[in-house]
This record gives structure tokens, C-alpha cells and sequence, in this order.
């Protein structure tokens, strides 16, 4: 997983680490990527390629929406989310893009996509599982809906999942196997 970032905290429910034993003060709801995991470094410094916060190009090809996988937390307050990338048509990414700052664009309906995302807590790999996403108002990011198969992140999105649950996701991410 390129660039993790924490998406947001909660501050009442911090936990301690069994890997570390510290205690950490802040439980984080959410992790993202800064870019699609096909995404390279040369590819900055080329003029057909783009990566912005919310969407990307690679060789004038292929095209990428920044978006959130919700989980339900059935034992929380708020949703975990994954923030990952989805690779859109040329079709598609061309009218989300076009309507990126229309009011009213919720209304739109939801566009085919592959996950772009290597979420390294999964096995099998979520890497081109398929999707909805679902434009939301402006500024807010999309809605991922992943295709209601048996693949462990499509389950969780379906059923949700514990506190204990994200403790475990956020001890994993913070003390990755070296």
C-alpha cells in the first residue's frame, strides 16, 4: 500500500498495541493511498500523465477516481474507510470530470470501475475487484461500492465489522512485517 495516509480518529477509543505495548491515544477510521498502485514516479514527469488528490491519467490511457470503500462498524459510531483509487472507461471519467464541480451531481448514476488498490490486509488481492462508484456532492469524495461477491472486503462492506477489527487493522498498518 503506496503512501498510507490516516483519514480521521477517533480520540475515545485508543488502544494498545500488541505488537508495540504502547498505548496509542487515537484510533485511526481509515487509511488511503496518494495514488493507484500502477501509478509510477516517472510517470510525474510525464505530460499524458496526471495525479491530482481525486484523479489521475497515465499516458493519456488510463484513468483513475479517488473514492471510499465504507465498512460499517457495528459495535462503532462512524464508518472504517479504505480511500482507493478506481480505474474508470475513458467514457465514464470524461463525464465525472466534466460534471466535477456541478451541483446536483449525486444525481448521476453510479459508474462501472475496477479497484486500483492493493489493500494489503486481504488475501486474495483486491486489485481489480469490480465497483460502483457513486458520485456524492462536491467535495465530497465517491461512494465504492464493491460488487457483492465472497472476497473478504466485499463481506465487510455487506456485514461490517468490530472496534476490535479496526484495532487490528490499525496495529497491522502501524507495525508492518519488515
Amino acid at each position: 500500500m503506496r503512501c498510507l495516509v490516516f483519514r480521521s480518529m477517533t480520540q475515545q477509543l485508543g488502544f494498545t498495541c500488541v505488537d508495540c505495548g504502547e498505548y496509542h491515544p487515537d484510533l485511526p477510521m481509515g487509511y488511503s493511498t496518494t495514488a493507484p498502485a500502477s501509478w509510477r514516479q516517472e510517470y510525474a514527469d510525464d505530460p499524458r500523465s496526471v495525479l491530482s488528490s481525486d484523479q489521475c491519467v497515465i499516458a493519456d490511457r488510463i484513468h483513475f477516481v479517488r473514492g471510499l470503500i465504507e465498512i460499517p462498524v457495528v459495535d462503532g459510531e462512524e464508518p472504517f474507510a479504505w480511500g482507493v483509487w478506481v480505474s474508470l472507461s475513458p467514457a465514464n471519467f470524461e463525464r465525472a470530470t466534466r460534471l466535477w464541480e456541478t451541483p446536483g451531481r449525486e444525481a448521476e448514476p453510479p459508474y462501472f470501475g475496477w479497484l486500483s488498490t492493493e489493500l494489503p490486509l486481504y488475501s486474495p488481492s483486491t486489485i481489480d475487484l469490480k465497483t460502483n462508484v457513486h458520485t456524492r456532492p462536491i467535495n465530497e469524495r465517491p461512494f465504492v461500492e464493491l460488487e457483492p461477491t465472497d472476497h473478504p472486503l466485499a463481506v465487510e462492506q455487506r456485514e461490517g465489522i468490530t472496534m476490535e477489527r479496526v484495532r487490528r487493522i490499525a496495529t497491522a498498518l502501524l507495525h508492518p512485517p519488515g
